[in-house]
């Protein structure tokens, strides 16, 4: 009898042991993290995609779509400027990194004026800057609206090692004030704005229209 039971428990381990091989040691890695602020795919014609959008040619809407209805759009506007068309995430998470996420339409002057008239309320942001919120007619044009500009806040702080480590060597160093420099990557349409006394600040364009962020730059420095 006693030989029966180990013939048998010799089998059940015969049979199971591939299982728990496959368990314990040939586990699948998890996939790569994607979305990531480095991860930059330059395309055709001088555009670029990052996170799932493409500067000049995806729209508020399809923004919207990928990151969730919690979206705020809105003029906004330093004293004495007409402002620009931007939608606003709170949180989002890009790969493995959280951070705030700004959208700057492509709109042109007269219609960011014809919406400002029609606003149904302003209000001041943290400084002089002011905040204003469009009329529920002019929400489908905002949504229909290009992204013109792609703003990223990473919650973590960055320094130069890191982002030489994530993004590689930069086409070019900027420094525009005391404790801000920025790192430019013309070629994948990315200014980083390393801020040694605030956050980071990572703006995306198309490739073709990196001079527009470069040349001021240039300019504050001499």
């Amino acid at each position: 009898m006693k030989l029966i039971v180990a013939i048998v428990a010799l089998a059940i381990a015969v049979i199971l042991a591939p299982l728990l091989f496959v368990m314990l040691g040939d586990t699948p890695p998890a996939p790569p993290a994607e979305g990531l602020p480095w991860q930059i795919e330059v395309l055709p014609d001088g555009r670029s995609q990052v996170f799932g959008l493409v500067p000049g040619t995806s729209t508020i809407a399809e923004a919207r779509a990928r990151f969730g209805p919690d979206m705020q759009v809105a003029i906004i506007a330093a004293p004495d400027q007409p402002g620009s068309l931007e939608a606003y995430f709170e949180s989002v998470t890009m790969g493995f990194v959280t951070g705030k996420l700004i959208l700057t339409a492509a709109v042109d002057a007269g219609t960011v004026a014809r919406m400002r008239e029609r606003a149904v309320k302003s209000e001041y942001m943290e400084s002089t800057t002011r905040r204003i919120s469009l009329a529920p007619d002019d929400l489908p044009s905002a949504y229909a609206a290009a992204i013109r500009a792609i703003t990223f806040i990473p919650s973590a702080h960055l320094d130069a090692d890191v982002i030489v480590q994530r993004f590689g060597a930069p086409d070019e160093r900027i420094r525009s004030t005391e404790h801000v420099e920025h790192f430019l990557y013309a070629r994948r349409g990315l200014d980083l704005a390393l801020d040694a006394k605030g956050k980071e600040v990572l703006q995306y364009v198309a490739p073709r229209d990196f001079e527009r962020l470069r040349e001021p730059l240039r300019a504050l420095a001499q």
